[in-house]
């Protein structure tokens, strides 16, 4: 099946510089030019580059010698090239139809990845790390440790995995999974070019989220891409944000947040700041207020998440009527606000339970 591709012109990967180093470079990843520049590499004419680009991202070839259309002795000289899928460790469907995927990579790590189905849309929430180095204490990922980035073909894989297991087109992707993209920023931004512009999800379609790394929020606003960005917020001072963030005591709040007004002023998009509500620890009415105080004038948009249970501590979820009760104190305050509906949360692939575990 084919897709419509969506150009950017703000592309975080030159297609002059080409990624593929070598015979042994996975191809996914790669963008048209890329192939093309390296077919004719090896000898071949440039046609080739847009038949390879195109079995590669809309026929999902796991390998050279399933692309027909390339004479049988090419393939045979191609056979310990590698497109860069990963492999199927495990699979588990929610009764709402999320499902969790375990992928084995090449080395052996395992990462997971959660496909999200609704009426209109199919959403893949992708890891861009295997592991998370912030230790955030209410999430399961944390509680794992950190190996190491994920490379961009990677984090394509993973899309292109849930896109064929469902059998229709992936309309989002959010960078939510295991790990924190701006520590992998390199990685995240050849993916997200690559979504777009190889197999076309819309570069408004995409989001990525962080809990907030000093200096790279500009970073990513510099690239001044129309996707959406979202920080992880959790806390509406930063007494209480260290408690629950680590890192968050090399990086207070106050300058966290202008960070995210450079982004505003830098991009012209608004910031979503993400808000997991504990119960009897950040959900109260005066952590409505106090939160409403910091955003104050600000072009964004609070997503409440109502915490999701791990087995590693004991936060609880808050009564439906607390949750209201804090939307309430925001709208108040003319704060925009919503609520995220949890989505997997019996087979832990919910916000926050990322673990590899097939338990």
């Amino acid at each position: 099946m084919a897709y419509s591709v969506t150009s950017s012109s703000h592309s975080p990967v030159s297609p002059e510089k080409s990624q593929l180093n070598g015979t042994k470079t996975p191809l996914l990843g790669a963008s048209l030019a890329e192939l093309t520049q390296w077919v004719e590499q090896q000898g071949q004419p440039a046609y080739r580059g847009r038949q390879l680009h195109n079995w590669i991202y809309q026929k999902g070839a796991r390998r050279l010698s399933e692309i027909s259309v390339f004479s049988k002795s090419w393939r045979q000289a191609l056979v310990d090239v590698p497109i860069g899928r990963s492999t199927l460790h495990y699979r588990s469907q929610a009764p709402d139809r999320t499902v969790k995927y375990l992928l084995r990579l090449a080395d052996g790590n395992i990462i997971e990845t959660v496909g999200i189905p609704t009426a209109n849309r199919l959403t893949v929430c992708v890891s861009s790390q295997v592991g998370c180095p912030m230790a955030c204490d209410f999430c399961a990922t944390g509680k794992g440790g950190f190996t190491r980035n994920l490379q961009p073909h990677e984090i394509v894989d993973q899309v292109l995995t849930v896109q064929e297991d469902f059998g229709q087109r992936v309309s989002n992707v959010v960078f939510m999974g295991m790990g924190e993209p701006l520590l992998n920023l390199e990685g995240v931004l050849a993916a997200v070019r690559s979504l777009n512009q190889d197999i076309g999800i819309g570069m408004r379609s995409q989001t990525i989220s962080t809990v907030g790394i000093r200096d790279r929020i500009r970073q990513l606003a510099e690239h001044k891409l129309q996707l959406t960005f979202a920080v992880s917020l959790h806390a509406s001072n930063q007494q209480l944000r260290e408690q629950l963030i680590p890192s968050a005591k090399r990086y207070p709040l106050t300058d966290l947040l202008q960070e995210c007004r450079d982004y505003v002023k830098i991009t012209g998009r608004r910031v979503t700041f993400e808000y997991i509500l504990l119960a009897g620890l950040n959900d109260q009415p005066e952590h409505g207020i106090e939160l409403a105080q910091h955003l104050r004038g600000f072009q964004s948009h609070v997503n409440l998440i109502p915490y999701n249970p791990i087995s590693e501590v004991d936060y609880q979820r808050p009564s439906p009527r607390r949750i209201q009760a804090f939307v309430e104190t925001l709208k108040q305050h003319n704060i925009a606000v919503s609520v995220r509906r949890s989505r997997g949360l019996e087979k832990d692939a919910a916000c926050g339970q990322l673990r590899a575990s097939t338990v």
